[in-house]
């Protein structure tokens, strides 16, 4: 038996375990604005395997023990909702044992959080799942269903796991179903805009990201969040994701205050171009159809998740 599989499975809701030093770091930072929703790319989890001679399997676990630990700092700095690019649908191009142990690394931890439903309501976390869960195993969309409707009436803190994404993907999908609506004759082609696309996408619940962090020296987005990313920061740091501590996260925290007199900036253009075009687009026949649409998006998407978390698991 492996190290990995002998040893109990990480908690997903830790409890603080800050020193004296970094409680005061974070006060200072609290002196300056700071990120409401950063999003991270957790990658170097098979670098960081290779560097310590181990296996890929327990690179991926490192990885996973690394993020439970970094949604604590960020709660602890009062950051409220984080967003993790958690597994890629190009991942699913890999070898079919690394695949295998992704999907496996999954199970186990989802099933890890539904046993961690009191310490969720407790503290106010809702989980959501971004991403195309039709295109992973029932069992897996059965968990993962399981874990969003169990937690979807929390409001405290938000956690968005990107499983089974990509930003091609999401768009696609944003797109299919305003077409389906035109289609079926509940919408317009005058009623499509950047606000109704944003509304079908898989992260319609979410905020954009202030910040979005990539761990490992690579310089690029790996279709991550492209839509959403308009005036988001964006910070690359060359420690791999399992070596991630939270000094990096204040550094992270830090470079984002430096530059957020240009974000603000940016977001002001933004929203006086978006209100022009909605004040200008859109009558309120218009205004009334998309609202309908988006009612009944609503309502198919939470009866997916239901049927999906009804279904029995397959073992």
């Amino acid at each position: 038996m492996t190290s990995r599989e002998s040893a109990p499975p990480t908690d997903w809701v830790r409890e603080s375990n800050l020193l004296w030093y970094h409680r005061w770091i974070i006060k200072v930072l609290k002196a300056g604005p700071v990120p409401r929703h950063v999003a991270f790319i957790m990658d170097g989890n098979r670098r960081f395997a290779r560097k310590e001679n181990i296996a890929k399997a327990e690179g991926h676990s490192k990885g996973f023990d690394k993020l439970s630990e970094t949604l604590q700092w960020c709660q602890d700095i009062g950051i409220l909702e984080v967003t993790v690019y958690a597994f890629s649908i190009e991942n699913f191009k890999r070898t079919k044992e690394e695949v295998d142990t992704l999907m496996n690394l999954a199970r186990e931890k989802f099933r890890k959080l539904l046993e961690e439903r009191d310490k969720l309501h407790e503290r106010g976390i809702c989980i959501r799942i971004i991403g195309n869960m039709n295109l992973l195993p029932a069992d897996i969309q059965h968990i993962m269903a399981e874990a969003v409707l169990l937690t979807q009436h929390n409001k405290n803190a938000f956690l968005n796991v990107a499983f089974s994404y990509t930003s091609r993907d999401e768009i696609a999908h944003s797109i299919r179903t305003v077409a389906q609506g035109v289609q079926d004759g509940q919408l317009q082609a005058e009623d499509i805009d950047e606000e109704v696309l944003t509304k079908c996408m898989y992260t319609k619940h979410c905020t954009n990201p202030d910040l979005l962090v990539r761990t490992s020296g690579e310089v690029r987005l790996s279709d991550f969040l492209l839509w959403q990313s308009t005036s988001t920061i964006i910070y690359f740091t060359k420690t791999l994701w399992p070596e991630f501590n939270i000094w990096h996260l204040f550094a992270a925290v830090f470079y984002y205050q430096r530059c957020h007199w240009q974000r603000s900036a940016i977001q002001d253009v933004l929203m006086e171009e978006s209100g022009k075009v909605v004040t200008e687009n859109l009558s309120r026949d218009s205004v009334e159809r998309v609202e309908k649409f988006l009612e009944n998006v609503e309502h198919k998407d939470q009866e997916c998740l239901v049927k999906m978390a009804s279904a029995m698991a397959l073992e």
